[in-house]
């Protein structure tokens, strides 16, 4: 018999849990056909085991969410978004956008050791609109809705790193790092016809507790109205085309979970402003890194210095993380690559939920708001970066 959900490990130090972990963050790339039979297989626990143990660290709150991810740079436009807001407004801007806006993903207070022309940039988040809409519209719809006195858009021009594996992260000495180059991957838009769409829409949809089973995607081929066949048909095709991200169980990563667990405390977000024509370089200098979560190409703008290389590291400790931008920094000098700026944002208050990404999603939002979806469409030529 099953153990009663409430005598099941569910801390992320339990030795099985952790090992589970250390697999199913972020080592599942691509579609997986078998996701729970994979992480059984590279952790070394028994998949009734696995199973077990996700949905009782699910149901505990320890792993907030269990579900598919999508590259979704290639999907839909999307920047990063440094606001200025009043600070009277900060907190109700960062609701406003957790709670209100679902295209609107991270949303991260920051502040920074020193004063910087940027410091004032306090809220920053991720945000994403479906093909044919206008970021740049939907962002100046947000700043009338939060106060916002500026905002500046960073859509990313290459992509150096992108993962999580919080668990394995947390013993890695400063400067460790790949063999090799990290590998960049464009951000060029991918059209997907409707039926891609169906199965694309029932794929990204996290799981809950009760639909975790080991034939997963079963009730999601139902869902999307096509067979089990051809619903793989058309994830392998997607996973092809370089859409598909990674099969992934999410920690809370700044919050304490419900067994009062951290598992990082320091959120920070790396700026260097390097040499025009050094941009790649950097990027997979940097994205070699492994504690590296996310590292990008984005232009920062004058506001910033001229930042154009971006990353994020998590660590348990401040003086730990800032050792380990003290050896990239190190690094990028011994690849011949001069900063002319550096700085870290650190991460406060912080909320994460997947942005929406679906056309009649957006069509859906106009209604509820009142607005003519052909007023928010993307103009011919639009640039979507800068700042307003």
């Amino acid at each position: 018999m099953a153990p009663h959900p409430s005598t099941v490990p569910v801390s992320i130090s339990d030795p099985v849990n952790a090992a589970i972990l250390a697999v199913s963050e972020d080592r599942l790339a691509g579609f997986q056909r078998d996701p729970f039979g994979e992480i059984a297989e590279r952790s070394g626990v028994a998949v009734e085991l696995v199973i077990e143990r996700v949905v009782a660290m699910l149901e505990a709150g320890t792993i907030r969410r269990v579900r598919q991810t999508l590259m979704s740079t290639n999907l839909a436009r999307g920047a990063l978004v440094a606001w200025q807001v009043p600070n009277d407004r900060l907190d109700a801007a960062f609701d406003y956008l957790f709670n209100e806006d679902p295209f609107s993903g991270h949303v991260v207070i920051r502040t920074t050791d020193a004063v910087t022309p940027g410091s004032t940039y306090r809220l920053w988040t991720t945000l994403k609109v479906p093909q044919g809409f206008s970021l740049r519209k939907h962002a100046e719809l947000l700043r009338e809705k939060i106060g916002a006195e500026h905002f500046r858009l960073m859509p990313a021009k290459m992509v150096f790193a992108l993962g999580v594996g919080h668990v394995r992260r947390r013993t890695l000495e400063p400067g460790e790092r790949a063999d090799v180059y990290a590998e960049p991957a464009n951000t060029a838009i991918v059209e997907l016809d409707e039926l891609e769409w169906r199965v694309l829409t029932a794929l990204k949809r996290e799981f809950t507790p009760g639909e975790i089973v080991r034939n997963l995607w079963d009730a999601r081929a139902n869902e999307a109205g096509v067979s089990l066949d051809e619903f793989e048909r058309v994830a392998r095709e997607l996973n092809e085309r370089r859409i598909i991200g990674r099969f992934s169980t999410f920690l809370e990563h700044v919050k304490a979970n419900a067994n009062n667990e951290r598992v990082t405390r320091y959120n920070a977000l790396f700026h260097w402003a390097v040499p025009q024509g050094r941009e790649m370089d950097a990027g997979r200098e940097v994205g070699r890194h492994y504690v590296i979560t996310h590292a990008y190409w984005r232009e920062g703008g004058p506001e910033f210095r001229g930042v154009n290389i971006m990353a994020v590291a998590h660590g348990m400790e401040k003086e730990r993380v800032l050792a380990h931008k003290a050896a990239i920094d190190a690094h990028l000098r011994e690849a011949g690559i001069e900063c002319g700026y550096t700085n870290v944002f650190w991460g406060g208050r912080s909320e994460i939920k997947p942005s929406e990404i679906a056309p009649d999603a957006y069509r859906a939002f106009c209604a509820r708001h009142g607005i003519d979806p052909s007023t928010m469409l993307a103009e011919s030529g639009e640039e979507e970066g800068g700042s307003l």
